[in-house]
Protein backbone atom coordinates (compact mmCIF):
# COMPACT_ATOMS: atom_id res chain seq x y z
CA UNK A 1 0.00 0.00 0.00
CA UNK A 2 1.57 3.32 -1.07
CA UNK A 3 2.08 5.89 1.68
CA UNK A 4 2.89 9.60 1.79
CA UNK A 5 6.44 10.35 3.04
CA UNK A 6 7.13 13.07 5.58
CA UNK A 7 8.29 16.44 4.26
CA UNK A 8 11.85 16.19 5.56
CA UNK A 9 12.25 12.63 4.27
CA UNK A 10 10.96 13.59 0.82
CA UNK A 11 13.10 16.73 0.72
CA UNK A 12 16.27 14.79 1.51
CA UNK A 13 15.46 12.22 -1.19
CA UNK A 14 14.83 14.90 -3.83
CA UNK A 15 18.01 16.79 -2.93
CA UNK A 16 19.97 13.56 -3.19
CA UNK A 17 18.54 12.81 -6.64
CA UNK A 18 19.28 16.32 -7.90
CA UNK A 19 22.85 16.14 -6.59
CA UNK A 20 23.48 13.09 -8.76
CA UNK A 21 22.30 14.83 -11.93
CA UNK A 22 21.67 18.58 -11.45
CA UNK A 23 20.38 18.96 -15.05
CA UNK A 24 17.32 16.73 -14.53
CA UNK A 25 14.00 18.53 -14.93
CA UNK A 26 11.00 18.22 -12.63
CA UNK A 27 9.28 15.42 -14.53
CA UNK A 28 12.43 13.29 -14.71
CA UNK A 29 13.25 13.86 -11.04
CA UNK A 30 9.71 12.88 -10.14
CA UNK A 31 9.85 9.72 -12.26
CA UNK A 32 13.22 8.78 -10.78
CA UNK A 33 11.87 9.37 -7.26
CA UNK A 34 8.94 6.99 -7.80
CA UNK A 35 11.22 4.39 -9.35
CA UNK A 36 13.62 4.53 -6.38
CA UNK A 37 10.82 4.66 -3.80
CA UNK A 38 8.00 2.48 -5.25
CA UNK A 39 6.08 2.50 -1.95
CA UNK A 40 5.77 6.29 -1.88
CA UNK A 41 2.78 8.28 -3.07
CA UNK A 42 4.02 11.69 -4.20
CA UNK A 43 2.44 14.01 -6.75
CA UNK A 44 4.50 15.82 -9.36
CA UNK A 45 3.03 19.07 -7.99
CA UNK A 46 4.54 18.32 -4.57
CA UNK A 47 7.89 17.48 -6.16
CA UNK A 48 7.83 20.77 -8.07
CA UNK A 49 6.96 22.75 -4.94
CA UNK A 50 9.88 21.32 -2.94
CA UNK A 51 12.37 21.77 -5.78
CA UNK A 52 11.25 25.37 -6.29
CA UNK A 53 11.42 26.11 -2.56
CA UNK A 54 15.05 25.01 -2.43
CA UNK A 55 16.10 26.75 -5.65
CA UNK A 56 16.71 23.47 -7.49
CA UNK A 57 14.73 24.18 -10.65
CA UNK A 58 16.81 24.19 -13.85
CA UNK A 59 15.66 26.93 -16.23
CA UNK A 60 14.23 25.58 -19.48
CA UNK A 61 15.62 28.53 -21.38
CA UNK A 62 19.16 28.40 -22.67
CA UNK A 63 19.16 32.07 -23.55
CA UNK A 64 21.85 34.06 -21.73
CA UNK A 65 19.33 36.85 -21.26
CA UNK A 66 17.07 34.53 -19.30
CA UNK A 67 19.71 33.90 -16.67
CA UNK A 68 21.66 37.15 -16.78
CA UNK A 69 19.79 38.57 -13.79
CA UNK A 70 19.96 35.42 -11.70
CA UNK A 71 22.20 35.77 -8.62
CA UNK A 72 25.14 33.37 -8.33
CA UNK A 73 24.39 30.16 -6.47
CA UNK A 74 28.00 29.68 -5.43
CA UNK A 75 30.32 31.85 -3.34
CA UNK A 76 32.51 34.37 -5.11
CA UNK A 77 36.10 35.19 -4.24
CA UNK A 78 39.17 36.84 -5.68
CA UNK A 79 42.92 36.61 -5.16
CA UNK A 80 44.34 39.32 -2.89
CA UNK A 81 46.24 41.96 -4.80
CA UNK A 82 49.42 41.90 -2.72
CA UNK A 83 49.53 38.75 -0.65
CA UNK A 84 52.96 37.58 0.47
CA UNK A 85 52.36 33.88 1.14
CA UNK A 86 56.00 33.36 2.13
CA UNK A 87 55.46 35.29 5.37
CA UNK A 88 53.70 32.11 6.49
CA UNK A 89 55.08 29.27 4.37
CA UNK A 90 57.33 28.46 1.42
CA UNK A 91 55.49 25.16 0.89
CA UNK A 92 52.28 26.51 -0.68
CA UNK A 93 51.05 29.05 -3.19
CA UNK A 94 47.68 30.55 -4.08
CA UNK A 95 45.94 29.29 -7.20
CA UNK A 96 42.74 30.57 -8.82
CA UNK A 97 40.95 27.52 -10.19
CA UNK A 98 37.81 28.89 -11.87
CA UNK A 99 34.87 31.19 -11.19
CA UNK A 100 32.82 28.54 -9.39
CA UNK A 101 35.55 27.03 -7.24
CA UNK A 102 37.47 30.25 -6.77
CA UNK A 103 40.90 30.31 -5.18
CA UNK A 104 42.75 27.69 -3.17
CA UNK A 105 46.17 26.57 -1.98
CA UNK A 106 48.44 24.06 -3.72
CA UNK A 107 51.70 22.53 -2.58
CA UNK A 108 54.85 23.81 -4.31
CA UNK A 109 56.92 20.97 -2.89
CA UNK A 110 56.32 17.48 -1.54
CA UNK A 111 55.01 17.62 2.04
CA UNK A 112 55.41 14.68 4.39
CA UNK A 113 52.70 13.37 6.70
CA UNK A 114 52.79 15.22 10.02
CA UNK A 115 54.76 18.19 8.66
CA UNK A 116 53.90 21.64 9.95
CA UNK A 117 52.95 23.57 6.81
CA UNK A 118 52.52 26.92 8.52
CA UNK A 119 51.53 28.72 11.72
CA UNK A 120 49.30 31.76 11.65
CA UNK A 121 48.08 34.50 13.96
CA UNK A 122 44.44 35.60 13.57
CA UNK A 123 43.28 38.60 11.58
CA UNK A 124 40.50 38.82 14.16
CA UNK A 125 39.28 36.47 16.87
CA UNK A 126 35.57 36.16 17.62
CA UNK A 127 35.96 33.11 19.86
CA UNK A 128 33.44 30.38 20.45
CA UNK A 129 30.98 31.36 23.14
CA UNK A 130 32.51 29.31 25.94
CA UNK A 131 35.78 31.21 25.58
CA UNK A 132 34.05 34.54 24.97
CA UNK A 133 32.28 34.11 28.32
CA UNK A 134 35.66 33.48 29.93
CA UNK A 135 36.92 36.75 28.44
CA UNK A 136 33.90 38.58 29.84
CA UNK A 137 34.57 36.99 33.23
CA UNK A 138 38.25 38.05 33.15
CA UNK A 139 39.49 34.45 33.01
CA UNK A 140 40.79 34.34 29.43
CA UNK A 141 43.02 36.77 27.54
CA UNK A 142 41.01 39.41 25.69
CA UNK A 143 43.33 39.11 22.69
CA UNK A 144 44.78 35.61 22.26
CA UNK A 145 41.98 33.83 24.24
CA UNK A 146 44.47 31.82 26.34
CA UNK A 147 43.00 30.96 29.78
CA UNK A 148 44.57 33.19 32.43
CA UNK A 149 46.55 32.09 35.45
CA UNK A 150 44.85 34.53 37.77
CA UNK A 151 47.86 34.90 40.05
CA UNK A 152 50.19 35.73 37.16
CA UNK A 153 52.06 39.05 37.55
CA UNK A 154 52.02 39.40 33.74
CA UNK A 155 48.28 40.07 33.53
CA UNK A 156 47.34 43.54 32.27
CA UNK A 157 43.94 45.17 32.70
CA UNK A 158 42.19 47.20 30.01
CA UNK A 159 43.73 50.72 30.11
CA UNK A 160 40.25 52.23 30.28
CA UNK A 161 39.80 50.54 33.66
CA UNK A 162 43.24 51.44 34.97
CA UNK A 163 43.55 53.50 38.12
CA UNK A 164 45.72 55.90 36.14
CA UNK A 165 42.78 56.92 33.96
CA UNK A 166 40.80 60.06 34.81
CA UNK A 167 37.97 59.56 37.27
CA UNK A 168 35.38 60.32 34.61
CA UNK A 169 36.55 57.28 32.65
CA UNK A 170 36.19 54.89 35.55
CA UNK A 171 32.95 56.18 37.06
CA UNK A 172 30.96 53.48 35.28
CA UNK A 173 31.54 49.73 35.55
CA UNK A 174 35.11 48.90 34.54
CA UNK A 175 35.92 46.89 31.44
CA UNK A 176 36.32 43.23 32.46
CA UNK A 177 38.87 42.47 29.74
CA UNK A 178 42.28 41.21 30.87
CA UNK A 179 45.36 40.41 28.81
CA UNK A 180 47.91 37.69 29.47
CA UNK A 181 50.89 39.95 28.60
CA UNK A 182 51.86 43.42 27.53
CA UNK A 183 52.27 42.09 23.99
CA UNK A 184 48.64 40.97 23.85
CA UNK A 185 47.56 44.28 25.35
CA UNK A 186 49.45 46.14 22.60
CA UNK A 187 48.02 43.90 19.86
CA UNK A 188 44.50 44.35 21.17
CA UNK A 189 44.64 48.02 20.19
CA UNK A 190 43.65 46.91 16.67
CA UNK A 191 40.16 45.92 17.86
CA UNK A 192 39.45 46.27 21.58
CA UNK A 193 39.03 50.03 22.15
CA UNK A 194 35.89 50.29 20.05
CA UNK A 195 34.41 47.16 21.69
CA UNK A 196 35.33 48.26 25.20
CA UNK A 197 32.20 49.05 27.29
CA UNK A 198 34.01 51.99 28.90
CA UNK A 199 35.48 53.56 25.76
CA UNK A 200 32.50 52.82 23.48
CA UNK A 201 29.44 51.84 25.55
CA UNK A 202 27.34 51.89 22.35
CA UNK A 203 28.96 48.57 21.38
CA UNK A 204 27.61 46.71 24.43
CA UNK A 205 24.03 46.11 23.15
CA UNK A 206 25.36 44.76 19.85
CA UNK A 207 27.75 42.34 21.53
CA UNK A 208 24.99 41.21 23.90
CA UNK A 209 22.65 40.62 20.95
CA UNK A 210 25.27 38.48 19.20
CA UNK A 211 25.87 36.49 22.39
CA UNK A 212 22.20 36.02 23.22
CA UNK A 213 21.43 34.82 19.70
CA UNK A 214 24.70 32.83 19.52
CA UNK A 215 25.22 34.31 16.06
CA UNK A 216 28.89 33.64 15.35
CA UNK A 217 28.92 35.38 11.95
CA UNK A 218 27.65 38.59 13.53
CA UNK A 219 30.21 38.26 16.31
CA UNK A 220 33.00 37.96 13.73
CA UNK A 221 31.66 40.87 11.67
CA UNK A 222 31.65 43.02 14.82
CA UNK A 223 35.35 42.34 15.40
CA UNK A 224 36.23 42.79 11.72
CA UNK A 225 34.41 46.13 11.54
CA UNK A 226 36.12 47.28 14.73
CA UNK A 227 39.50 46.48 13.20
CA UNK A 228 38.75 48.35 9.97
CA UNK A 229 37.49 51.43 11.83
CA UNK A 230 40.51 51.58 14.10
CA UNK A 231 43.14 50.83 11.47
CA UNK A 232 41.76 53.74 9.45
CA UNK A 233 43.03 56.01 12.21
CA UNK A 234 46.61 54.91 11.46
CA UNK A 235 46.80 55.76 7.76
CA UNK A 236 45.38 54.97 4.36
CA UNK A 237 48.00 52.38 3.40
CA UNK A 238 47.33 50.23 6.47
CA UNK A 239 43.61 50.56 5.85
CA UNK A 240 43.94 49.52 2.21
CA UNK A 241 45.90 46.42 3.17
CA UNK A 242 43.33 45.25 5.71
CA UNK A 243 40.35 46.20 3.55
CA UNK A 244 41.82 44.18 0.66
CA UNK A 245 41.93 41.16 2.96
CA UNK A 246 38.26 41.58 3.89
CA UNK A 247 37.11 42.17 0.32
CA UNK A 248 39.02 39.15 -0.98
CA UNK A 249 37.32 36.66 1.34
CA UNK A 250 34.94 34.19 -0.27
CA UNK A 251 31.39 35.40 0.16
CA UNK A 252 27.75 34.47 -0.31
CA UNK A 253 25.40 37.23 0.78
CA UNK A 254 22.61 36.57 3.25
CA UNK A 255 19.88 37.04 0.64
CA UNK A 256 21.52 34.47 -1.62
CA UNK A 257 22.03 32.26 1.40
CA UNK A 258 18.35 32.63 2.30
CA UNK A 259 17.25 31.82 -1.24
CA UNK A 260 19.44 28.79 -1.79
CA UNK A 261 19.70 27.51 1.77
CA UNK A 262 17.95 24.29 2.57
CA UNK A 263 16.96 25.74 5.96
CA UNK A 264 17.97 22.72 7.97
CA UNK A 265 15.73 22.48 11.02
CA UNK A 266 18.73 21.23 12.99
CA UNK A 267 20.56 24.54 12.47
CA UNK A 268 18.02 27.34 11.87
CA UNK A 269 19.34 30.54 10.35
CA UNK A 270 18.48 34.04 11.65
CA UNK A 271 15.62 35.45 9.59
CA UNK A 272 15.24 38.85 7.94
CA UNK A 273 13.68 40.44 11.02
CA UNK A 274 16.71 39.40 13.05
CA UNK A 275 19.01 40.79 10.35
CA UNK A 276 17.28 44.18 10.60
CA UNK A 277 17.50 44.25 14.39
CA UNK A 278 21.19 43.38 14.24
CA UNK A 279 21.81 46.08 11.61
CA UNK A 280 20.17 48.74 13.79
CA UNK A 281 22.44 47.83 16.71
CA UNK A 282 25.44 47.63 14.34
CA UNK A 283 24.87 51.21 13.17
CA UNK A 284 24.43 52.42 16.74
CA UNK A 285 27.66 50.73 17.80
CA UNK A 286 29.87 51.80 14.91
CA UNK A 287 28.34 54.84 13.24
CA UNK A 288 25.45 56.55 15.03
CA UNK A 289 25.41 56.09 18.83
CA UNK A 290 22.03 56.91 20.35
CA UNK A 291 22.87 59.25 23.23
CA UNK A 292 25.07 62.38 23.42
CA UNK A 293 27.43 60.82 26.02
CA UNK A 294 27.91 57.77 23.77
CA UNK A 295 28.45 60.02 20.76
CA UNK A 296 31.09 62.00 22.65
CA UNK A 297 33.06 58.89 23.60
CA UNK A 298 32.75 57.49 20.10
CA UNK A 299 34.12 60.71 18.60
CA UNK A 300 37.24 60.44 20.76
CA UNK A 301 38.04 57.04 19.23
CA UNK A 302 37.37 57.82 15.56
CA UNK A 303 38.60 61.16 14.32
CA UNK A 304 39.30 60.26 10.66
CA UNK A 305 36.36 59.53 8.33
CA UNK A 306 36.39 56.37 6.24
CA UNK A 307 36.92 56.55 2.47
CA UNK A 308 33.56 56.44 0.69
CA UNK A 309 34.03 52.94 -0.73
CA UNK A 310 34.88 51.49 2.68
CA UNK A 311 31.97 53.33 4.29
CA UNK A 312 29.65 51.79 1.70
CA UNK A 313 31.27 48.37 2.09
CA UNK A 314 30.60 48.38 5.83
CA UNK A 315 27.35 50.24 6.35
CA UNK A 316 25.22 49.73 3.26
CA UNK A 317 22.64 47.18 4.39
CA UNK A 318 22.77 44.84 1.37
CA UNK A 319 26.24 45.39 -0.13
CA UNK A 320 27.95 45.89 3.22
CA UNK A 321 26.27 44.35 6.24
CA UNK A 322 24.59 41.30 4.68
CA UNK A 323 27.51 40.45 2.45
CA UNK A 324 29.84 40.90 5.39
CA UNK A 325 27.85 38.37 7.39
CA UNK A 326 28.14 35.96 4.47
CA UNK A 327 31.92 36.38 4.37
CA UNK A 328 32.24 35.65 8.05
CA UNK A 329 30.15 32.49 7.88
CA UNK A 330 32.19 31.08 5.01
CA UNK A 331 35.64 31.84 6.36
CA UNK A 332 35.61 31.37 10.12
CA UNK A 333 37.77 28.62 11.58
CA UNK A 334 36.31 26.29 14.22
CA UNK A 335 37.68 28.23 17.21
CA UNK A 336 36.12 31.44 15.89
CA UNK A 337 39.12 33.13 14.29
CA UNK A 338 39.51 34.64 10.86
CA UNK A 339 42.91 33.83 9.32
CA UNK A 340 44.21 35.23 6.06
CA UNK A 341 46.00 32.21 4.57
CA UNK A 342 43.66 29.70 6.19
CA UNK A 343 40.72 31.38 4.42
CA UNK A 344 42.10 30.09 1.10
CA UNK A 345 41.60 26.43 2.01
CA UNK A 346 38.86 24.64 0.06
CA UNK A 347 36.72 21.69 1.11
CA UNK A 348 37.11 17.95 0.77
CA UNK A 349 35.17 15.25 2.63
CA UNK A 350 38.54 13.48 2.90
CA UNK A 351 40.88 16.41 3.74
CA UNK A 352 44.67 16.23 3.67
CA UNK A 353 45.19 19.08 6.15
CA UNK A 354 44.37 19.46 9.83
CA UNK A 355 44.18 22.80 11.64
CA UNK A 356 45.12 22.73 15.32
CA UNK A 357 45.49 25.09 18.28
CA UNK A 358 48.69 23.69 19.73
CA UNK A 359 50.02 26.72 21.62
CA UNK A 360 47.51 26.42 24.43
CA UNK A 361 49.68 27.94 27.15
CA UNK A 362 50.67 31.21 25.53
CA UNK A 363 48.76 31.71 22.24
CA UNK A 364 45.60 29.64 22.01
CA UNK A 365 44.31 31.60 19.01
CA UNK A 366 47.41 30.79 16.92
CA UNK A 367 46.74 27.97 14.46
CA UNK A 368 49.15 25.29 13.28
CA UNK A 369 48.39 23.71 9.90
CA UNK A 370 49.53 20.08 9.70
CA UNK A 371 49.64 17.54 6.88
CA UNK A 372 47.30 14.64 7.69
CA UNK A 373 49.03 12.55 5.03
CA UNK A 374 51.74 12.98 2.41
CA UNK A 375 50.89 15.76 -0.07
CA UNK A 376 52.49 15.78 -3.51
CA UNK A 377 53.80 18.87 -5.28
CA UNK A 378 50.92 20.44 -7.20
CA UNK A 379 48.23 18.82 -5.02
CA UNK A 380 45.59 21.06 -3.49
CA UNK A 381 45.45 21.47 0.28
CA UNK A 382 41.97 20.88 1.72
CA UNK A 383 40.05 20.90 4.99
CA UNK A 384 36.47 19.79 5.66
CA UNK A 385 33.63 22.31 5.94
CA UNK A 386 31.13 19.75 7.29
CA UNK A 387 30.91 17.03 9.89
CA UNK A 388 33.06 14.33 8.23
CA UNK A 389 31.15 11.54 9.97
CA UNK A 390 27.89 12.39 8.24
CA UNK A 391 26.80 10.14 5.39
CA UNK A 392 27.04 11.04 1.73
CA UNK A 393 23.57 12.58 1.27
CA UNK A 394 23.75 14.60 4.49
CA UNK A 395 27.18 16.04 3.60
CA UNK A 396 26.01 16.97 0.10
CA UNK A 397 22.92 18.60 1.57
CA UNK A 398 24.93 20.73 3.97
CA UNK A 399 27.45 21.81 1.33
CA UNK A 400 24.75 22.78 -1.16
CA UNK A 401 23.10 24.92 1.50
CA UNK A 402 26.15 27.18 1.16
CA UNK A 403 26.00 27.22 -2.63
CA UNK A 404 29.01 24.94 -3.10
CA UNK A 405 27.14 22.50 -5.34
CA UNK A 406 27.86 18.79 -5.23
CA UNK A 407 31.17 17.69 -3.73
CA UNK A 408 33.18 15.57 -6.17
CA UNK A 409 36.09 14.57 -3.93
CA UNK A 410 37.32 10.97 -4.21
CA UNK A 411 35.35 9.93 -1.13
CA UNK A 412 32.08 11.35 -2.45
CA UNK A 413 32.54 9.79 -5.88
CA UNK A 414 33.05 6.38 -4.29
CA UNK A 415 30.15 6.74 -1.88
CA UNK A 416 27.88 8.02 -4.65
CA UNK A 417 28.65 4.87 -6.66
CA UNK A 418 27.85 2.74 -3.62
CA UNK A 419 24.57 4.61 -3.12
CA UNK A 420 23.57 3.94 -6.74
CA UNK A 421 24.30 0.24 -6.34
CA UNK A 422 22.54 -0.13 -2.96
CA UNK A 423 18.95 -1.43 -2.85
CA UNK A 424 16.51 1.49 -2.73
CA UNK A 425 14.92 0.36 0.51
CA UNK A 426 18.01 0.41 2.69
CA UNK A 427 17.86 4.14 3.39
CA UNK A 428 21.35 4.80 2.01
CA UNK A 429 23.11 4.00 5.26
CA UNK A 430 23.50 7.61 6.40
CA UNK A 431 22.13 7.04 9.87
CA UNK A 432 24.63 4.32 10.62
CA UNK A 433 27.51 6.54 9.67
CA UNK A 434 26.78 9.21 12.30
CA UNK A 435 28.60 7.92 15.40
CA UNK A 436 30.86 9.06 18.20
CA UNK A 437 29.52 12.62 18.01
CA UNK A 438 31.03 13.60 21.35
CA UNK A 439 34.48 12.60 20.11
CA UNK A 440 33.91 14.55 16.91
CA UNK A 441 32.86 17.68 18.78
CA UNK A 442 36.02 17.46 20.85
CA UNK A 443 38.12 17.13 17.71
CA UNK A 444 36.43 20.09 16.07
CA UNK A 445 37.00 22.25 19.15
CA UNK A 446 40.63 21.23 19.05
CA UNK A 447 40.76 22.91 15.66
CA UNK A 448 40.11 20.44 12.87
CA UNK A 449 39.52 23.40 10.61
CA UNK A 450 35.83 23.16 9.77
CA UNK A 451 33.58 26.20 10.02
Amino acid sequence: MPFTPAEDELTEALIDLKSRDPQLGIAKVHALLLRNYPDWSVSEKRTRKILQYHGLIVSSSSSPAATANEPPVFPSSRVMDQLDVKQWSDKVQVKFFNKKKGKGLVAVTNIEEGDTIWKEEPFIVAPEWEIYDMQRNSTACGYCTTPLALDSPLINVCPASSSTMPAASTSTNPCPTRFCSRLCLARSAKVHPILCPVQNPASAPLLKFARDSQWMALHALIHTTARILLVNQHGIETLRKDWDIVQSLAELGMEERFKYSFKSSAAPEPDRAVWKKAFTLYLQAFKEPKTPPEQKKFAKLLKKPLPAEVEHGLFDYDAGFLRGLGRMSLNLEAHGGLYVLHSHLNHSCDPNVSVRHLDQRNALSRITVLAKRAIKQGEELTITYVNPKLGYAARQHELRSWGFGSCVCARCIEEEKMARQAPSGNGGGDAGEVADMDDLAAELKAGLGVM
